[in-house]
């Protein structure tokens, strides 16, 4: 299978990572980590304005930020992007020494600070060729929050007792008298 961007272009997804061979969405469960992460993340990054469009006119027009059509960086310090951006954020990447922030938390807001200060793509640098194909018939994805009540439950007696030999570890009356409210000091 091949690799494939999904709600925003530069975020590429392994199909078979994301998809069955039906066609239908994978459980979260059934993902990698850092993919079910990107994944819940892009849910809040589709409807996120373009970072320099935000840079250029502030969080009282943000009517007039472009929508964001591409995503570059890592979860929660990513730069997120419009079209008519993505060649500036390609410039400082390729040319301005960018790179050095590959994987980083710090690509974010080095981005920033350079775009902020006034430095810009000059005109006619070229961008990335994006192909789109069919994103329509994409389906719905799941909910991150559906069928994972199990992931982080906890079965107090496996945690107390993890070798399984009862006369150790708590029972019936233990556990229905186990306060699990805490006190903190106050100062």
């Amino acid at each position: 299978m091949a690799k494939v961007s999904i709600g925003l272009r530069g975020w590429r997804f392994e199909e078979s990572e994301v998809f069955t061979e039906d066609g239908d969405w994978r459980p979260f469960e059934g993902m990698p980590d850092e993919t079910s992460e990107r994944l819940v993340r892009l849910r809040t990054l589709v409807s996120k304005p373009c970072d320099c469009c935000f840079l250029v006119y502030g969080e009282e027009e943000t009517e007039r930020c472009r929508e964001s059509a591409i995503v570059y960086g890592e979860p929660y310090s990513e730069v997120v992007l419009c079209e008519e951006h993505e060649a500036d954020f390609l410039y400082w990447f390729r040319e301005a020494g960018g790179d050095a922030y590959v994987g980083e938390d710090e690509l974010q807001d080095e981005f920033h600070e350079w775009f902020a200060a006034g430095e810009r793509a000059p005109d006619g640098y070229g961008g990335v060729e994006h192909v789109d194909t069919d994103p329509e018939t994409l389906p719905e994805p799941p909910n991150p929050n559906e069928g994972d009540e199990d992931r982080y439950r906890v079965d107090l007696r496996e945690a107390m007792d993890p070798a399984g030999d009862d006369d150790e570890g708590l029972d019936e009356e233990d556990l229905a008298d186990l306060d699990l409210s805490a006190d903190y000091p106050s100062s």
